[in-house]
């Protein structure tokens, strides 16, 4: 089989030239980074994991109208996606206060916001992906007026079905971050929901304790990154219940380590 040719590699993905034009092949790294990749790690089956739940979520946008770039899961690590330009503006979307928002505003983390926020970020990782207006993406031409509201949109639409499919499953959606990208037809551009939805990219709470089911468990040097993101799999009812790839319960982590 001849070597695939890599066209990018970022921080959690790398992502190789396609078996078909247009198509590319996404691959789930088990590399970790916080701080603009000021810290860097190793959360071993991370990729399998992520790979796993962001088909099952991409799965679910596309039955409900949502597009996306996702077309179909290759194996444990790689997924088969539709190449797209990549809009260089990062969504974040915030229902609850955390993180930079509680910093920048001095607002308590875990405080429910009135109404859900929409911020942005310019892709740059040299730059540490600065915040950035609707002013500076009309200004330097990074998406048009349409293509905004069409993101804006589409956020609001995947966060209000994903807020109510993790509150289905006892976890609360704190924020999370969307990337874009846009597809050609001659010479009409198109939004589509591209890279991934997964516990790196999203904030996610136990309901009932408050728990982090995500990256934050690797931020802020918790422990327990695996079983987080295992827990959030079985929950979706991607892995199952026994055996032995059931996950280890948060509380027996938080008793072993003394807490």
């Amino acid at each position: 089989m001849a070597r695939r040719r890599q066209i990018y590699e970022g921080k959690a993905k790398i992502l190789y030239e396609g078996p078909e034009p247009g198509t590319l092949i996404q691959y789930f790294k088990d590399d970790a980074t916080a701080f603009n990749a000021q810290k860097k790690g190793t959360i071993n089956g991370k990729g399998v994991l992520n790979n796993r739940i962001s088909e099952h979520i991409f799965t679910l946008l596309g039955n409900i109208g949502v597009p996306t770039h996702f077309i179909r899961r290759l194996n444990m690590r790689e997924q088969l996606i539709r190449q797209v330009e990549i809009v260089p503006i990062e969504v974040i979307v915030r229902n609850v206060a955390a993180g930079s928002l509680s910093k920048r505003l001095g607002i308590e983390e875990g405080t429910q916001l009135p109404r859900t926020i929409l911020e942005y970020c310019y892709k740059d990782d040299a730059l540490g992906d600065p915040m950035i207006s609707d002013e500076h993406i009309a200004a330097f031409g990074w998406a048009s007026q349409e293509e905004m509201h069409d993101i804006a949109d589409l956020a609001i639409r995947v966060n209000d079905f994903l807020s109510g499919l993790f509150a289905g499953i006892g976890i609360r959606l704190v924020d999370f971050k969307l990337e874009f990208g846009r597809i050609w037809d001659n010479d009409y551009g198109r939004i589509i929901l591209a890279d991934e939805i997964s516990p790196d990219g999203c904030r996610l709470w136990d309901m009932t304790t408050n728990e982090k089911l995500d990256k934050d468990r690797f931020r802020r040097d918790l422990g327990g990154e695996v079983e987080a993101y295992q827990e959030v799999a079985r929950r979706l009812g991607l892995l199952p219940e026994g055996g032995e790839t059931a996950v280890l319960d948060m509380a027996e982590h938080r008793e072993k380590r003394g807490k």
